[in-house]
């Protein structure tokens, strides 16, 4: 057999399983693995580990900016990270006052809390069809996330997931104007639907909405103390501790590169997997992948910043996460334009203040700000204007606020990471055909044809997000492989 069978020494009676790619779902792949009593090696084009988890002082000295991503209500959801104890490795969650805050024109907010009565209260005339819909949901939040965050399954919940459904594969627009009368509400769950990077008129983007929401009650939207870095290490040093070795500044082109008889797990985009395994793979397994789409991009920046921001909306303030969109018609029409590959003109924009959780990210009396929008794949665009006067809308004077400021582009997303395909950082277009199926329609999406290769990017399930799981399932799909023969 080539490739995997043609270099290096002779196997041992347990083979040796390398991870390509040390983003957390690489990282957290190789863990299991190495805890399952493994011999794992990760390696890791990049100096440094991490993927969409890198932290970094992107602006000026003593200011610490996440690179990708920032909040993390998925990770604290994820049973991957409470699997491997990553707390114990030195992960801590830091929670805000709230998970998130939507300020609107008349100077309020509405606001996602931790208690669902806080949120209702928020809503007005809606607040008690928001409890009806999201209290059923919050008892047994647990076993619905882990049905969630798998491959199609036989699930552990099925009556609760089935409610989910009924609800989840409507549209956010369809979901908002059946069970919202009022404009607060409806804003609300249009920012959390636009995660999916989807026009807000799609099937199944109503999901998104409501697994943010549920989040925001059942764990919160965290951030990861001193930077989203943490994380990558806490799952390094899980790995390491276990006798699993990361290589950092190797790149692989090929699999022939690895050790003969070795079980490959590839933490690439698909684009990537035909890259370095396509002359190992069937022809149509091959042409399915490359049949794979990717969504939007992003635009980013990153603020040093020489006092809080002056939020109109007093709720902002101890919000770590703000939507910044206006009303539902507002976010869908940005939505819309990005899918039809234009630039909007007023951005839905994602703004995360870490401060308010994670002081020590600035120096005394500083903090740092996050922010992206959505705009169409591989757009070189500068969107610092629109991204700004969308804050100012909300908070008079946020530029004085601002010491310095980086900003990457979605094109140079993808010069970054090549994962992020045209600056999509979500590993796929997240439609309702590739929730379900991806990459590719298939009884396990983490095994090949090639029964040494798995893959464990977020273009398998679930998908986008920095919770590990499709790392830890793929690490359990190739546990449970049979042995292979040369």
């Amino acid at each position: 057999m080539p490739g995997l069978g043609s270099s290096g020494t002779a196997r041992s009676s347990t083979p040796e399983y390398v991870v390509v790619g040390a983003g957390p779902n690489g990282l957290a792949a190789a863990a299991l693995l190495a805890r399952a009593g493994r011999p794992v090696s990760v390696l890791e084009m990049d100096g440094r580990v991490g993927g969409g988890t890198r932290s970094a002082e992107l602006t000026l000295p003593g200011f610490v900016h996440d690179v990708c991503s920032s909040v993390h209500p998925m990770g604290a959801a994820s049973r991957c990270f409470r699997t491997l104890r990553l707390e114990a490795h030195g992960l801590e969650w830091a929670h805000p006052p709230r998970p998130l805050a939507h300020p609107l024109d008349d100077g309020t907010a509405a606001t996602l809390e931790r208690s669902v009565a806080g949120t209702a209260a928020s809503l007005g005339i809606d607040g008690v069809a928001y409890r009806r819909l999201v209290l059923p949901f919050l008892s047994e939040w647990e076993a619905l996330f882990d049905d969630l965050l798998a491959p199609p399954h036989l699930p552990s919940c099925p009556q609760l997931l089935a409610r989910f459904g009924v609800l989840a594969l409507r549209s956010a627009r369809g979901f908002c104007d059946a069970f919202f009368r009022g404009s607060r509400a409806s804003a609300l769950f249009a920012g959390l639907a636009a995660h999916s990077i989807l026009p807000l008129e799609e099937p199944a983007s109503a999901s998104y909405g409501l697994v943010l929401a549920l989040a925001g009650h059942a764990v919160g939207w965290p951030f990861a103390r001193g930077g989203s870095r943490a994380i990558a290490d806490a799952l390094s040093s899980v790995l390491r501790a276990c006798g699993g070795r990361i290589e950092t500044g190797r790149r692989v082109s090929a699999l022939d590169e690895l050790p003969r008889g070795s079980i490959a797990l590839l933490d690439l985009s698909p684009r990537g997997v035909l890259a370095v395994a396509g002359s190992e793979l069937p022809r149509g397994y091959r042409s399915r992948l490359a049949r794979f789409r990717h969504g939007p991009g992003v635009f980013k920046i990153d603020w040093a910043l020489r006092a809080p921001v002056p939020w109109r909306a007093p709720e902002c303030r101890g919000a770590g996460t703000v939507h910044v969109g206006g009303t539902l018609e507002e976010i869908a029409r940005a939505e819309r334009d990005v899918a039809l590959g234009r630039h909007p003109e007023r951005p839905f924009v994602l703004f995360a203040q870490p401060c308010v959780a994670d002081p020590g990210r600035a120096p005394p009396g500083s903090h740092v700000g996050w922010a992206y929008c959505h705009v169409p794949a591989r757009s070189g665009a500068d969107m610092t204007g629109p991204v700004e006067r969308q804050i100012e809308r909300f908070a008079p004077g946020f530029r004085d606020v601002v010491l310095a400021r980086r900003t990457r582009t979605a094109a140079q997303f993808e010069e970054y990471n090549p994962n992020a395909v045209g600056g999509d950082l979500g590993g796929g277009r997240g439609d309702l055909r590739q929730i379900l199926f991806r990459p590719v329609p298939r009884l396990s999406p983490y095994r090949t044809p090639n029964p040494r290769v798995f893959l464990c990017s977020a273009s398998t399930p679930p998908g986008g997000g920095v919770h590990g799981m499709c790392g830890y399932h793929a690490a359990k799909a190739a546990l449970s492989a049979p042995a292979s023969r040369d």
